[in-house]
């Protein structure tokens, strides 16, 4: 029979074990996707840690010197980042039932080095309530373990990719520069731009200043990013503003209203419209005189007034003219009126002619607003 089928006893047992194990190897491989994902139950990670308050415990009391009492801290480090709040209660029961055992064979702490003393006692208790606190905040939040650095890094990417500049023809050059402030991964400095019309030979560039700077406005920058980049091409140029203010107007922020500026810039020929919202103006050299014009639309703060009206500005960008579109933290600060630091600007850009502003986004920054404590933005149009 074995002989005719072409297996042995031997072979199939082999077989068997090989599936069971295959079995288990994916049900911990599934158990730990899920669990690190926020789903399924911790009890592997519960396990592991009960397992190792006992081991420490053992190795306390065989060489005290080497092992101290304070060890224990290690499992309530680790389950505070691994663990929800009762698994964690868990282990800070068992923490304190190993740190008794210990203080009681060991003996009184004044006998010599490596006894359980009352400042091990403060800190394993301080250490484990500290680990509760994290547990409970993770809970409540709903993400697991560090999934909250993991959310935040994928947010901060997706406002990155978000401002990212579509390509432009050949003739035209674009380029932009973030800083946030404070060192910061956030900004409430924000750019969002599409190619729209006919052919898609119109540029439609918006760039917002959120209230606030840093943390307190890239929560509110990466909402209203999305929105405006869904509005965006969607609506016609002179609606795009007002549906951004009833927009911001029905989030009901404490905090909520915005500066905007839109640009709508024909490829073909230069023509240009300009809407604001309470924003700075925009800067245009041109070419044939060298001199820095400001280019100044109407408009109130999104998200302050219903109904407001947006009037644009209009102008055209000929060969070697170069438009700036800049936030509020690049030029103004406590010390330093805004047309001093439009000024300042201006005359640090003239120094990027000769190379047609190729890399002048990130050195104009570095030049006029490098330890400013906002956050900044530039935008860059020329057209060679």
């Amino acid at each position: 029979m074995a002989g005719r089928t072409g297996s042995t006893p031997s072979a199939t047992r082999a077989r068997r074990l090989h599936k069971s194990v295959h079995r288990v190897r994916t049900q911990l491989r599934r158990t730990g996707v899920d669990y690190f994902r926020g789903h399924g139950s911790d009890w592997v990670v519960l396990t592991v840690l009960l397992l190792s308050v006992p081991a420490l415990a053992w190795a306390t009391l065989s060489q005290p010197i080497w092992a101290a009492p304070e060890a224990l801290v290690l499992p309530l480090i680790a389950g505070g980042l691994l663990l929800r709040p009762f698994s964690m209660t868990l282990v800070y029961a068992a923490a304190a039932a190993a740190l008794t055992v210990e203080a009681l064979v060991l003996g009184h702490y004044g006998a010599g080095a490596g006894r359980v003393t009352p400042g091990t006692v403060l800190v394993v208790f301080a250490v484990g309530l500290v680990g509760l606190l994290i547990a409970q905040f993770r809970m409540r939040v709903g993400v697991p373990w560090t999934g909250g650095g993991t959310m935040l890094f994928d947010l901060r990417e997706r406002l990155r990719v978000q401002s990212k500049l579509p390509l432009l023809p050949k003739g035209w050059h674009r380029e932009m520069s973030l800083r946030p402030a404070g060192g910061q991964s956030f900004s409430g400095d924000f750019v969002v731009a599409a190619r729209t019309g006919p052919n898609r030979r119109t540029l439609e560039v918006v760039l917002t200043d959120v209230s606030g700077k840093g943390m307190d406005a890239g929560s509110r920058a990466l909402l209203l990013s999305g929105a405006f980049g869904g509005l965006l091409g969607s609506l016609a140029p002179h609606s795009f503003l007002p549906a951004a203010n009833a927009y911001l107007l029905r989030q009901d922020w404490e905090e909520g209203f915005a500066t905007s500026v839109h640009l709508v810039l024909d490829l073909d020929t230069g023509d240009y419209e300009l809407f604001s919202a309470g924003h700075l103006p925009a800067l245009q050299l041109c070419g044939g005189s060298g001199k820095w014009e400001q280019k100044e639309a109407d408009g109130a703060l999104l998200g302050v007034y219903e109904g407001v009206e947006f009037h644009p500005v209009k102008g055209r960008l000929d060969r070697g003219d170069v438009l700036m579109l800049f936030t509020d933290g690049l030029v103004e600060t406590s010390d330093r009126e805004l047309a001093d630091g439009i000024d300042r600007l201006s005359g640090a850009a003239e120094g990027y002619v000769a190379t047609r502003f190729r890399g002048a986004a990130w050195h104009l920054i570095e030049k006029v607003a490098k330890d400013v404590n906002d956050d900044r933005a530039l935008l860059l149009i020329t057209r060679s």
